[in-house]
């Protein structure tokens, strides 16, 4: 379905893998090694994209209709449905509310979430709001829920297909304050994309949001690579891992799923090296 405001057209699943399979290859490859090792146990599911801004071309496309759960990778639709309503002059952003942004942004806090979502109207009102203007980035996407405050946030769920969509409109300076969405999502933080993948070079700009809970570990960004002859190279990458049941051991779980994450990054990179000269 071709993107809502003229932004990238995606092809059908089928069609996929005529686009380009060497990086989706690798990136199957890799997984399946890890299922067969036990690393990724068998109740577990995965989905991955990754388009390049430079050619337009979808590299990778695994899963990435499948409605998994969203965790905080919901956050930067809650800031699009905010911004939507200052553009429409209903709300206003000011110093709290750009507060609560970052703070919901950049710490993933959930407290400064649930104002940012109460100032659209809850998750139901603010889930038809993003479904009437935004449907193309919405297909997948189920705000049901503010997050709870033990922060155990399992019932939203969205696709990876979904956060592509949003990027690359969000990249492409399509949505309300884009500028402002993205320099939020550039604000220093860990994240699976840069931060301890060791083949991408120190100082790559990083625009993303993480998504963590005890049943799924998720990373959605734009990566900026930078050539030997001085241009970049932009490129998104989504990666998503959930898992049947909830994990006994939640930070040994979600480091290593951020760990697998992080060696996808590094192989998307390499990619990216071998189109241009990095």
């Amino acid at each position: 379905s071709a993107c809502l405001m003229g932004a990238f057209v995606f092809l059908p699943a089928q069609m996929q893998a005529a686009i380009d399979s060497r990086l989706e290859s690798q990136i199957e490859s890799y997984i399946k090694g890890l299922r067969s090792r036990g690393a990724i146990r068998s109740n577990e599911r995965t989905a991955w994209v990754v388009i390049d801004f430079t050619s337009g071309k979808k590299l990778v496309s695994i899963n990435e209709n499948t409605s998994l759960q969203a965790a905080s990778m919901i956050k930067p639709y809650l800031a699009l449905a905010f911004f939507h309503q200052v553009q429409a002059g209903k709300i206003i952003y000011g110093s709290t509310s750009r507060r609560h942004m970052e703070q919901m942004i950049q710490k993933s806090n959930n407290e400064s979430t649930n104002w940012v979502m109460r100032q659209t109207g809850g998750p139901s009102v603010t889930q038809a709001l993003l479904k009437r203007y935004y449907p193309s980035l919405c297909q997948q996407i189920s705000l049901v829920e503010y997050i709870p405050s033990n922060g155990r946030t399992y019932r939203n769920r969205g696709s990876a297909a979904d956060y592509a969509r949003f990027l690359d409109a969000l990249w492409k300076g399509q949505l309300p304050q884009s500028k402002e969405i993205l320099r939020v999502m550039a604000l220093p933080g860990v994240d699976r994309l840069y931060h301890k993948a060791k083949r991408i070079p120190e100082g790559t700009r990083v625009y993303n949001k993480t998504g963590s809970t005890a049943m799924c570990c998720g990373d959605m960004g734009i990566l900026v690579a930078r050539g030997r002859n001085g241009r970049t190279y932009p490129y998104m990458l989504i990666g998503i891992i959930e898992s049947g049941s909830r994990s006994t051991s939640y930070s040994s779980w979600i480091s290593h799923r951020a760990d697998v994450i992080r060696e996808v990054s590094n192989l998307t990179y390499l990619d990216m090296k071998q189109r241009y000269r990095l």
